[in-house]
């Protein structure tokens, strides 16, 4: 038995049983997964896989007990490994964040200067995707953290902290009718286009929860997962825009108004989101930190080692 094999049938697992897929993944060959995973079969005494000709069909009873073992074996080995890192040199390594457009563009840039300025050598690599390709860059080990308002919370493998708490807001040309509105309805908004987030970013579920929870139908026009792109089509008249608060910039979105939308589409939560029994360098805690003082290298520790309940704001 070697990490090798155990590697081979982790990657055939994630790959949905594709053996070709995880063959490129590796960068070798599928004969050469095939045999390995027969090995450890034939040593182990049990068939992990269920077998249709040369296709892997299912992942037997007896293999998804190997298969949950094997993962946690390889999550010790990295575990392992980064504790030599971290008393080699405390200071240097590489981070890797998995994020959203509109976190990476208005959350994180004061936090990633701060970090730099604090961490120099450390390299520092920002991957962007919807939540749950977050997440999984996360589970898949792709990424040290994810950070995102969405379905962190949704992934047992996770341990996803709350950072911060926002709202939305609505934006119109300066010109707009709403634009000298007071308070804003549900009612009144759905008598307008609406460019607004795709479904799976920024709280846009909250957003359809809302309007159909009074038994409106709103005329969403255009998603977008880019905030800038969503006030950009709203300058061009397409239609009034809902975004995250933290995206409008009085100065540079001078042509544009924003209005409180807060008491219709409630406060949202973005999340910190890391492997249950990883081994954390001690610079991935101090990022987090900067992200959300609240979420002090104590306190993750702890909750990890399940020692205390899921922290909420």
């Amino acid at each position: 038995m070697n990490f090798q094999q155990l590697r081979y049938v982790r990657e055939t697992v994630r790959q949905g049983l594709n053996l070709t897929e995880a063959a490129k993944k590796l960068f070798t060959s599928q004969p050469g997964v095939s045999k390995q995973i027969r090995e450890l079969e034939n040593e182990l005494g049990v068939e992990i896989f269920v077998r249709h000709g040369k296709r892997i069909a299912a992942v037997t009873e007896p293999g998804k007990a190997v298969v949950e073992v094997i993962e946690r074996l390889l999550q010790e080995a990295e575990n392992l490994k980064q504790v030599g890192r971290e008393f080699k040199d405390q200071a240097a390594g590489t981070l890797t964040i998995a994020t959203t457009h509109t976190q990476a563009r208005y959350s994180l840039p004061k936090v990633v200067g701060a970090f730099k300025r604090r961490y120099p050598k450390v390299h520092l690599t920002i991957k962007q995707g919807n939540p749950p390709q977050l997440a999984e860059m996360v589970i898949a080990r792709e990424a040290d953290m994810a950070i995102a308002t969405e379905a962190l919370d949704n992934y047992p493998k996770l341990l996803a902290l709350p950072g911060y708490e926002w709202r939305h807001c609505v934006v119109v040309p300066v010109k707009h009718p709403l634009a000298k509105e007071q308070r804003l309805t549900l009612e009144t908004l759905a008598q307008y286009p609406i460019v607004t987030y795709d479904p799976a970013f920024a709280g846009r579920s909250r957003i359809d929860e809302a309007f159909r929870a009074q038994g409106l139908a709103p005329n969403i026009v255009l998603s977008a997962v880019d905030s800038d792109v969503i006030k950009t089509y709203v300058e061009l008249g397409l239609g009034i825009g809902i975004i995250a608060a933290m995206a409008f910039d009085e100065k540079r979105d001078r042509h544009l108004r924003a209005l409180e939308a807060g008491h219709l589409f409630g406060t949202m939560t973005t999340r910190v989101a890391v492997r249950r029994g990883a081994a954390l360098r001690g610079y991935a805690y101090t990022f987090i930190e900067l992200f959300s003082p609240r979420l002090s290298r104590k306190l993750i520790e702890t909750t990890l080692a399940g020692k205390a309940e899921t922290y909420e704001l």
